[in-house]
């Protein structure tokens, strides 16, 4: 706890929102009508047109009272309240909404919490308190304690208790705790329960700080976008890599869980079904605490969006305006070319190397080979008396793929479509198999054509020794 100090107590006597508050002249009507409508209703922000009417009737109770005097609108004393010199309540415009929306700020309710804690408690409890400091201390011994002889002893100690307590069970001895342990229990739960609702408030007010003087910056920025980006990235890590946002996450990571959702509504039934705590008449909003532990993450959430939403903002317009100045000097250029093309400057106005940059990238350069060397032998050729029969050399054919599109074209022009097989059937194959390989050619070239795999034709045909073949080939369309 840092000392207090006079000088440190002067200044936060002077702008601290919550002293400010305190030692407001009308800080009863403040106070009364903030807890009201958002503490106490649990309600994180609220519109302009929902607070109004609230409002007149708190102002109108009290000018009946005559407590106090109270000149002002209703709309006037709600931004008293969120200006700079009072700083109680925060004004914001949620996207895609004109109207105003007013949240509490954390120094707010840090004051009205304090005036909370000054009332007289019916119950007190310092047992469960206890429990608590031990068990967080064990908690941290544990976590940071190297040695796993003594973790060995300590998980041995806590099986033996557990053994205990399952052998009294089984001997019919079942240990119940009294109401009054039952009510200080429950107590300590809920306050720790709506503290945590005042804890997302305090860190979506950090993320907003984070996000006005990010507005600022970029509002003022002349330098380059890696400078700006790398300063607001590194800020935002900072509050999520923080203690504060650490926990936040990792509280959100376990309440975001359906079954742990699930399973503290099954013990908050529970829990609320005692009849000690039933006796003690609990808030009823209670029951639904984790949702709205949910909603006011969910807030903090699209706070965090809002500030990725910005420097996205930021770069598409810096994109647009360096696009713009692109368009303008090349459009500045063109019309200096047009002025200048009936009246050209004599001589050379200037020169190009070449008209686009050679490039030599490394890995494109041919590795070293060593040159070929033929090794010559000096032997003479003898002439041979084998008797090599020369008719293969004259049985080469040659399929001419022109006369085969002409063949498909002139199926074409009395129908929209013909097969492979339609094809074959009005101009018998010539070369065989070769032949239908080069029909097969002409369909790839053909964007037109479609060759289905999944569908099978038969072509059949006859060689040159009048033998009849036949092929089984996928499905080849050609279309006009």
């Amino acid at each position: 706890m840092q000392p207090l100090q006079r000088a440190t107590l002067q200044n936060l006597r002077e702008h601290h929102p919550a002293w400010r508050l305190l030692a407001a002249t009308n800080a009863p009507f403040i106070i009364s009508f903030l807890n009201r409508v958002f503490l106490t209703s649990n309600t994180r922000t609220a519109s302009l047109q929902s607070l109004v009417p609230s409002l007149e009737d708190h102002l109108n109770e009290a000018r009946e009272l005559g407590a106090l005097e109270v000149p002002k609108s209703a709309e006037a004393y709600l931004d008293d309240w969120a200006s700079d010199s009072n700083g109680w309540l925060r004004k914001f415009y949620p996207p895609g909404t004109d109207e105003a929306h007013y949240d509490l700020t954390p120094a707010a309710e840090r004051a009205i919490a304090w005036v909370a804690r000054l009332l007289e408690r019916r119950f007190v409890g310092t047992e469960s308190r206890l429990l608590t400091v031990f068990q967080l201390l064990n908690e941290m011994i544990e976590g940071t304690e190297a040695d796993a002889e003594a973790r060995l002893v300590e998980l041995t100690r806590r099986r033996g208790e557990l053994d205990a307590e399952m052998e009294r069970l089984r001997g019919g001895q079942v240990d119940l705790m009294d109401d009054s342990a039952v009510r200080e229990r429950f107590q300590l739960m809920a306050s720790t329960a709506r503290e945590l609702l005042s804890d997302f408030r305090e860190l979506e007010q950090s993320f907003h700080l984070l996000d006005r003087d990010v507005r600022g910056r970029i509002a003022a920025w002349d330098g380059g976008r890696g400078a700006l980006l790398d300063s607001i990235l590194g800020e935002r890590d900072a509050v999520a890599s923080s203690d504060q946002g650490t926990s936040f996450r990792a509280f959100w990571d376990f309440l975001m869980a359906p079954e742990r959702q699930e399973e503290f509504t099954q013990k908050l039934q529970r829990v609320f079904d005692l009849p000690a705590v039933r006796e003690s008449q609990p808030d009823p909003r209670l029951r639904r605490i984790h949702y709205d532990w949910l909603a006011a993450g969910e807030v903090t959430q699209r706070t965090v969006a809002r500030l990725s939403e910005q420097l996205r903002r930021y770069l598409d317009d810096r994109v647009f305006l360096e696009n713009r100045r692109i368009m303008e000097l090349i459009r500045g250029i063109e019309q200096q070319a047009l002025a200048l093309r009936d009246h050209q400057p004599p001589g050379v106005v200037s020169e190009l190397d070449d008209f686009a940059p050679e490039l030599e990238l490394p890995l494109e350069r041919p590795l070293f080979s060593p040159p070929f060397v033929a090794l010559l032998h000096n032997q003479l050729l003898e002439a041979g008396d084998d008797d090599v029969s020369a008719d293969g050399l004259f049985e080469q054919i040659a399929v001419d793929r022109a006369r085969l599109r002409a063949n498909v074209r002139e199926l074409l022009q009395s129908q929209p479509r013909v097969t492979l097989a339609d094809v074959v059937a009005a101009h018998p194959l010539q070369h065989g198999l070769a032949e239908l390989v080069g029909y097969f050619a002409v369909a790839s070239e053909d964007r037109k054509s479609v060759v289905d795999e999944g569908t099978r034709q038969r072509v059949d045909w006859s060689d040159r020794a009048g033998r009849s073949r036949s092929a089984t080939l996928p499905l080849v369309v050609f279309c006009r």
